[in-house]
């Protein structure tokens, strides 16, 4: 039995019912719930461009082939250009433009092309642009360093843990994968900004014996936040999986334990953020969304991000063009050089939103309906098809384990902690990571 105060407090973070009709209160609910849709409603905000294949990794559970020679792996400045006209006939003032691979750092020029293009193209500042570049860092300079830093660029890369896990599951011909992606953190750090660089960790079979040491590895290269991200099932990575994957309970337990390290570090004065913790947070605890991909609203897939590949291919999302690896080509939205309109309203995009409609029936009676949303990308990728009753797929089982996890955590939490991970689902603590880099 709740106590009175707490009990008001949870009806009007709208977790308890309202009894009686309350029409301020279902304004308020309904103005929230906008709020929330924000990300999706404003167009694409999320613009992933992929200006090579080329990569010097062979990762095993690596999503998509990469390329070792430039020939045929790399857009043509002219597909580039058409890209940024693509980002700038977008709705949304706030967009993301990210970079990814392969190893974009291979190709600067291209980068340095779309950057100061859409630069140009918002001369009078009324579009808020913010770039990433998701790289393994081995190919950074400081000329690439004061051109990021000129141009408010920021980079993200991978370190899925100690140096030997690291080094086992990038590989590099030099075997020294590890060190030179920390050489590339500490110049990114020292010429563009000590927040320069994010970094984020794929948990593969051999990661599962180390979270305690992942999480400490963090800490030990003054990392503020984490990303707990298991096996992408998608592309080139599933043909690896019976010897890189697990099931989704040893991935929980991996999580709880890396989790349970995280918050005993910020007991001890040391602020470190787990990522995927902090989104479902978000969801929970904050009017405001912070526009997380994989669980925006089920009706708007494939309008909230594109990518554009190195082959002038647009998806509608970075797992959509990652499928493409295993051969099937379904959910390509058209040609860079299509409008945006055009690329929007396309067959592929109708189907999706009908695929999420029907998946999202299964839904109704979910308790995280309003947190999350169905799959439809992930669907195809498991079953072949777009519209499987969403409790059936991946998605949803680890999303609704993840909820589960966030309510017994603040259900638990000390008035500190619970502090803690509001400070956490602040949609602007949030970085949009979802690439494999």
């Amino acid at each position: 039995m709740l106590e009175p105060r707490r009990r008001a407090e949870m009806a009007a973070r709208f977790f308890l019912p309202n009894h009686g009709r309350n029409v301020g209160k279902a304004m308020l609910l309904a103005a929230r719930r906008s709020a929330k849709r924000e990300t999706v409603t404003a167009g694409p905000s999320l613009h992933i461009i992929v200006p090579t294949l080329q990569c010097g990794h062979t990762c095993q559970y690596c999503q998509v082939s990469r390329a070792q020679t430039d020939t045929g792996f790399s857009m043509s400045p002219a597909m580039l250009d058409a890209v940024c006209d693509r980002i700038w006939e977008s709705r949304a003032d706030d967009l993301t433009v990210e970079f990814q691979g392969g190893d974009p750092l291979v190709r600067f020029d291209l980068i340095v092309r779309a950057v100061e293009k859409l630069t140009r193209l918002n001369c009078d500042g009324r579009r808020r642009f913010r770039f990433v570049v998701a790289s393994t860092l081995h190919q950074l300079t400081t000329e690439m360093c004061e051109f990021f830093r000129t141009h408010s660029v920021v980079l993200s890369t991978s370190l899925d843990g100690p140096e030997h896990l690291h080094n086992r599951n990038r590989p590099v011909p030099g075997k020294d994968s590890f060190q030179r992606t920390l050489d590339g953190v500490l110049l990114a750090r020292q010429h563009i900004g000590e927040h320069a660089v994010s970094a984020l960790m794929t948990t593969t079979r051999a990661s599962l014996a180390f979270p305690e040491q992942i999480v400490d590895e963090y800490v030990r290269q003054g990392f503020n936040e984490i990303f707990l991200r298991p096996l992408s099932i998608y592309g080139f990575a599933k043909r690896n999986f019976t010897r890189l994957g697990y099931s989704r309970e040893e991935f929980q337990a991996f999580y709880e334990r890396a989790l349970r390290r995280i918050l005993w570090w910020n007991e001890r004065g040391v602020p470190l953020r787990e990522v995927y913790m902090s989104i479902v947070m978000n969801k929970i605890l904050s009017t405001f969304d912070a526009g997380y991909v994989d669980l925006q609203s089920a009706a708007e897939s494939g309008t909230s991000v594109l990518v554009y590949n190195y082959d002038g291919w647009v998806y509608p999302s970075d797992e959509a063009r990652m499928l493409v690896e295993t051969g099937d080509a379904s959910l390509r939205m058209g040609r860079v050089t299509d409008s945006l309109d055009q690329l929007l309203s396309c067959a592929t995009g109708q189907r999706m939103r009908q695929a999420s409609k029907a998946a999202a029936l299964d839904c109704v009676a979910c308790a995280y309906r309003h947190y999350c949303a169905p799959n439809p990308v992930d669907s195809q990728a498991q079953f072949g098809r777009p519209d499987v009753p969403a409790h059936q797929t991946e998605h949803c089982m680890r999303h609704q384990w993840l909820f589960d996890t966030a309510f017994e955590q603040l259900h638990s939490a000390s008035p500190d902690v619970e502090e803690m991970f509001h400070v956490w689902a602040r949609p602007g603590a949030i970085s949009e990571n979802p690439c494999d880099r």
